[in-house]
């Protein structure tokens, strides 16, 4: 007597369903083998790519490549790649230009003549005291050019053109004071809006012009100065100072600037930051009258 159902008998090996799954990843296997057979790597851009933070944020002056240097890169889309140099080494390199320190030295070389020309500045302000305090004389910074108000009160008699005798001196210390490796000198007459007319100027235009070469003849005068570098202009009232409506702004236009453009080759005269001179330059105006 049997005690259940009888059991099916097992079926040898293994399901039909597990060949049809092989042969299909064999076949995937197979495809994925030829494409990457097939398949095609730029090293060069790969090594841009995954370069360091150092290459990435710095300053890469030379590039390792292993293909032939092109006109384009992942850095750069605009340059023209150096000329090959042959090396003892049998490889590939494309150089490029350093752009950022290009600009950094500029901006050094800038800041650097920013404050020689403030410390020019304030060596005039410091020859020039008395005369600044009187209110003679003002000089102030452009950029790179140093300019010397001269006033005409102190200057000029009312509508003429000769320089005051009692004047020369400063006149004299002005001339000292020019560095002879600056740049250009400019000597440029400035009027009122008040018109002049008499035997001798015809108007503020001759007037102007007369007493900016009346300033430059006796500064060629006084200092070993190369007279090539200097140019003598007037501009009548188109380049005021202050608004023509009160007595005392008409003063202030009525000048002779001597302006002093620096050079290439100046002198190294101070070691002062660029903070210090900047600081020292706003106290000294603030100072002056």
């Amino acid at each position: 007597m049997s005690d259940g159902p009888p059991k099916k008998a097992e079926s040898a090996g293994v399901p039909a369903w597990v060949m049809t799954f092989a042969d299909l990843m064999t076949l995937l296997m197979c495809f994925f083998v030829l494409l990457l057979a097939f398949s095609e790597m730029d090293a060069a851009k790969f090594k841009q790519l995954s370069g360091s933070m150092k290459d990435a944020f710095g300053v890469q002056a030379e590039i390792e490549v292993r293909t032939i240097p092109k006109g384009t890169s992942v850095v750069a889309q605009e340059f023209s790649p150096g000329k090959p140099e042959p090396t003892s080494v049998n490889e590939v390199r494309q150089f490029t230009i350093d752009s950022n320190r290009n600009t950094l030295d500029a901006l050094d070389r800038e800041l650097k003549e920013i404050k020689e020309t403030r410390d020019h500045a304030r060596r005039i302000r410091a020859a020039l005291k008395e005369e600044i305090k009187n209110g003679d004389v003002s000089v102030q910074t452009e950029g790179m050019k140093v300019i010397i108000h001269v006033m005409e009160n102190a200057s000029f008699a009312s509508g003429m053109a000769d320089i005051r005798p009692r004047f020369l001196p400063v006149l004299h210390k002005i001339a000292s004071l020019i560095d002879k490796n600056s740049g250009t000198v400019t000597i440029s007459g400035h009027t009122d809006n008040v018109p002049i007319s008499n035997s001798r100027f015809r108007s503020n235009w001759d007037l102007s012009t007369s007493r900016a070469v009346s300033v430059t003849h006796e500064l060629l005068k006084t200092a070993e100065l190369d007279s090539s570098r200097f140019v003598v202009s007037g501009h009548a009232d188109t380049k005021p100072r202050a608004e023509n409506d009160t007595t005392d702004n008409r003063a202030k236009n009525r000048r002779v600037d001597i302006s002093i453009v620096r050079g290439a080759d100046i002198d190294r005269v101070s070691h002062l930051s660029i903070d210090e001179a900047l600081a020292n330059e706003q106290s000294a105006e603030e100072q002056a009258p």
